[in-house]
């Protein structure tokens, strides 16, 4: 380079930096949040969204994803994000392509042009991963009741309580119960089998019947013990409020078609063996609720999400064999998919109804050995 070049160069630099020297460019990154995992598809590749918002200067958005030694996954080079028709309003977006893994440390530069080689803002995403997201619903047992707080082990596990991710300690985010779950250690299992990051999105009430998650308007003959989430009607019958059931899809809803493996479904010691008989319900009863409550989240939903249901009807004892084949009888029907059976956590794993340290740690080993062979069967590694 030529005195004379090296002057325009540096002339043109100056041009470029010092008004953003004086005066910072509003630069933000949205998306993608630090610890959020993104689901991987049966390919074992997703599109990692990448948005946010840049001042007028900048014409061009790319990005990189590196990757620590020994994870699971392939780094990308620089590629562009958006350049400057796809930036409206100081808005852009765009998506990475990357292959199962992480956690990947996403970077994302800002440049006036392609032309320009100056890079005039970066930021940077220390922790994305493309794995394995699994919602969690039910009542206490699925939520943060247990005995002691839980921690993931792995680095591997993270959970979205509807705005952030965070490292998966309990208590989850989202879910009922300031104590522990099954939900640390099911992560850590399911990262161990298949190297990669674990989200969890925990929707768990503790003490609800499976009464209480329906739509609004689902009629029953008889309430749940607690009717905090349900009306009586001038004939006599019950309703579900609805809430829960909003909350429950709105939940599923943020994470798009496909962007969970599947619902882990933990309910049914608040319809079994109740201290009013008259607000029990078990058998056929149960079976066509908990049916209809996965038919209708698949249609709200708009696709057909995996749900894989428990054997759960024990308050510390053998169990209710009623509910237990009602459960079952999913299974069997391929409505869902056979989940642990839960009821044989007894003794020294429990705490009443709820499970101790140990207990929590057996049932998340449970679930994720449920799991895994489900996804092995269906082939993904």
């Amino acid at each position: 380079m030529t005195p004379a070049s090296l002057l325009r160069f540096l002339q043109r630099l100056a041009v470029c930096l010092l008004p953003w020297f004086f005066c910072p460019p509003a630069v933000s990154l949205e998306l993608p949040l630090e610890w959020q995992v993104f689901q991987r598809r049966d390919d074992e590749a997703t599109e990692v969204s990448v948005s946010g918002k840049v001042p007028p200067d900048v014409t061009l958005v790319e990005a990189k994803a590196d990757l620590p030694p020994g994870s699971r996954g392939q780094a990308v080079d620089w590629r562009v994000i958006a350049s400057d028709t796809q930036i409206q309003d100081g808005n852009f977006s765009g998506s990475i392509p990357l292959q199962a893994g992480g956690w990947y440390r996403i970077t994302v530069r800002f440049r006036a042009s392609a032309a320009d080689p100056v890079s005039l803002a970066e930021s940077t995403v220390e922790h994305v991963g493309v794995g394995d997201i699994f919602v969690t619903a039910g009542q206490s047992n699925s939520s943060n009741h247990g005995q002691e707080k839980q921690t993931p082990r792995s680095g591997l596990v993270s959970a979205f309580n509807g705005q952030r991710w965070q490292v998966a300690n309990d208590p989850q985010p989202g879910a009922s119960g300031g104590q522990g779950s099954f939900m640390p250690p099911f992560g850590d299992a399911m990262a161990e089998q298949f190297k990669v990051p674990v989200g969890i999105i925990a929707c768990g009430i503790g003490a609800t019947s499976v009464r209480e998650w329906m739509p609004k308007g689902t009629k029953f003959p008889n309430p749940p013990t607690l009717e905090g989430h349900v009306r009586k009607l001038p004939d006599g019958s019950w309703e579900s409020k609805g809430d829960i059931y909003e909350m429950f899809t709105a939940r599923m809803k943020s994470l798009g078609p496909h962007g969970f493996r599947a619902v882990l479904w933990h309910q049914g010691e608040s319809d079994a063996d109740q201290p009013d008989p008259k607000r029990t319900l078990i058998g056929k009863p149960y079976r066509q609720l908990l049916e209809q409550l996965i038919r209708d989240s698949r249609r709200d939903i708009g696709w057909e999400a995996p749900w894989v249901v428990a054997l759960v009807s024990s308050h510390g004892g053998e169990g209710v064999s009623e509910l237990r084949d009602a459960q079952q009888s999913l299974w069997d029907e391929g409505i869902a998919v056979e989940g642990p059976d839960s009821d044989a956590l007894r003794g020294a794993l429990r705490d009443g109804v709820h499970f101790s340290s140990k207990g929590l740690q057996k049932h998340g080993q449970l679930w994720a050995e449920k799991v895994s062979a489900w996804m092995l069967y269906k082939g993904i590694q």
